[in-house]
């Protein structure tokens, strides 16, 4: 094996160095160097400083600086951009031609579950045989279900139809966002700079939450199939130009190849997702109802097309919260952490139901959400240093899996409360939702401290 080291300035010559090996399947071998103990939010020697003091998204900087980082990271950014917008432009679409929105609600709410059972065996498959050799022909799958899905509901097919090309499509939706974590966990070999790699992830989904489902609903407002066509384009364009970066590859990593039933991968992947997995669907729900209380709440008052401003700004205060968390360096466990920031999370949403006005309820959204994304970041620390290398991928998509299965039951949930009682009864249901995640943190917290390498093992193995 050929490996090139890069120049090395005289001051870093004596720091101790990891070093990150791709060559997998005759791509090109390289070793990247950089400072063992570089932590989270410092950056490299020669990276400018402030008045003694590092420069503010230094560490950024300097995460996108290494080998390949921002190819992999824009193409993922694209990839999986549908995510947000893929069930919005279902249902757009499937309402515009029934006008039935619970017809609709129910299409998207089978290609959610679709992709909540799907994503955690495609991640497996990744992690067993590359995400190139995977995401190809599964990016050709959903291209092609998609048309076949939008040329069905254009053709008025019957329900069946409908569920039956919705739930191929829905499955079929490319996991890319746990795919980049793990490449970030690959280049940087768990150092103390992977808390600013998940935290910038964190902040590309919240504007991707942010600015997909305003583009999907204004071009469905025109053509009703443009919504889930542009998920097509931006999923194939993505996804190929991700797999094409094969230097940033996680190497293979060989499995026993043995069936098991949906516990026991869990179980297998981390030990921790038995907490987790329930607690993120949990936090789904939370989402969902909070998303639909806050439109229905604006429509109360007057001012529908609001609620998009509004739950804007609940995620602008999740991507400044997971900016600032990504910058620092943190002496607390991240277990700990993550319990902090879950309690500080749901007290925010705790307030919602007893807001006056949607100006009042704008401003609680704000300081609410900063907590969102440093929650999220812990979370899949957590896991990360769980997982055995050949099971990452797989135990990462296990919490996306859980919050879409969330997402489902808490719309439809949330939907009949808000018809029955109302917006605020919608806020209660979000807050006992987060009640019962913050429950089952506090209950499983054993499980949810980081398991050395050789412990993890075991689990892997049991």
């Amino acid at each position: 094996m050929r490996c090139v080291l890069p120049d090395v300035p005289p001051e870093m010559a004596d720091l101790p160095v990891r070093a990150t090996v791709y060559g997998q399947d005759g791509g090109s071998d390289r070793v990247t160097r950089m400072p063992a103990d570089l932590d989270a939010g410092q950056v490299e020697p020669s990276e400018p400083t402030v008045g003694g003091r590092q420069r503010p998204g230094a560490g950024y900087l300097a995460l996108l600086r290494l080998p390949g980082a921002a190819r992999f990271c824009v193409a993922g950014m694209v990839g999986r951009a549908p995510m947000a917008m893929f069930g919005l432009g279902t249902l757009l679409l499937v309402a515009s031609r029934t006008g039935r929105y619970g017809l609709a609600g129910l299409v998207a709410g089978v290609g959610s579950i679709g992709y909540a059972v799907a994503a955690p065996q495609v991640a497996r498959l990744a992690d067993r045989f590359g995400q190139q050799r995977v995401l190809r022909p599964l990016v050709a799958i959903f291209a092609a279900s998609c048309i076949v899905f939008v040329a069905s509901t254009e053709l008025g097919a019957p329900v069946w139809v409908l569920m039956i090309t919705g739930c191929a499509a829905g499955s079929s939706v490319p996991s890319l966002g746990s795919m980049v974590r793990a490449r970030w966990s690959a280049l940087l070999r768990g150092g103390p700079l992977l808390q600013s790699a998940f935290a910038l992830e964190s902040v590309v989904d919240e504007m991707i939450f942010v600015v997909g489902p305003a583009l999907v609903t204004l071009l469905a407002a025109a053509l009703p199939p443009a919504g889930v066509l542009l998920c097509v384009v931006l999923s194939v364009t993505g996804t190929l130009l991700f797999a094409a970066q094969r230097q940033t590859e996680p190497p293979t990593q060989p499995t026993d190849g043995q069936a098991r039933s949906a516990m026991k991968g869990i179980r297998r992947s981390a030990p921790g997702l038995l907490t987790m997995a329930p607690l993120y669907l949990c936090l789904g729900a939370m989402f969902a109802s909070i998303d639909i209380s806050t439109v229905d709440f604006a429509q109360r008052h007057g001012h529908k097309p609001l609620a998009g401003f509004i739950l804007g700004t609940y995620a602008l205060g999740s991507a400044i919260g997971g900016l600032w968390y990504g910058s620092r360096t943190w002496r607390a466990p991240v277990e700990r952490r993550f319990a902090l920031t879950l309690i500080l999370t749901v007290a925010g949403v705790a307030t919602f139901w007893a807001q006056p006005a949607l100006l009042t309820l704008d401003a609680g959204m704000l300081v609410a959400g900063l907590t969102i994304s440093p929650t999220l970041i812990a979370g899949y620390s957590l896991i990360e240093r769980q997982a055995p290398a050949s099971r990452r991928t797989e135990a990462m998509t296990w919490l996306s899996s859980a919050i879409s299965i969330g997402l489902a039951a808490g719309s439809a949930t949330s939907g009949r409360i808000i018809d029955v009682a109302g917006p605020r009864w919608g806020y209660g249901f979000a807050a006992t939702c987060g009640l019962f995640a913050v429950t089952i943190c506090l209950v499983g917290l054993r499980r949810l401290r980081a398991a050395p390498d050789g412990e993890a093992a075991q689990w892997a193995d049991a």
